[in-house]
């Protein structure tokens, strides 16, 4: 007799079966993490350097902030898509 947990797991994976990467797509993964983790990286640094400098100006910062944070959440969702085309392919 199997167990709940058991007979979930057979559900999920009839739903969403596992999928396996290659050794070159899991690469390309690796490589679009470290690409976009570069890209936010450098978008914090120019950013973080002019909310520095707008210091006294409370709006000016809170604005520079909260472009930081819209940029992050896009560079975020463009690696997400990216990645997705990549799983993608690999169903096929």
């Amino acid at each position: 007799m199997k167990t709940a947990y058991e007979l979930a797991m057979e559900r999920l994976n009839m739903t969403a079966p596992t999928i396996k990467l290659t050794g070159a797509q899991k690469k390309e993964l690796a490589e679009l993490d470290s690409k976009f983790a570069a890209k936010i990286a450098g978008r914090e640094i120019a950013l973080k350097d002019e909310m520095a400098r707008a210091a006294e100006d409370v709006e000016k910062a809170g604005a520079l902030r909260q472009q930081l944070a819209n940029e992050r959440k896009k560079l975020q969702a463009e690696l997400e898509e990216k990645k997705e085309a990549v799983r993608r392919a690999a169903r096929r």
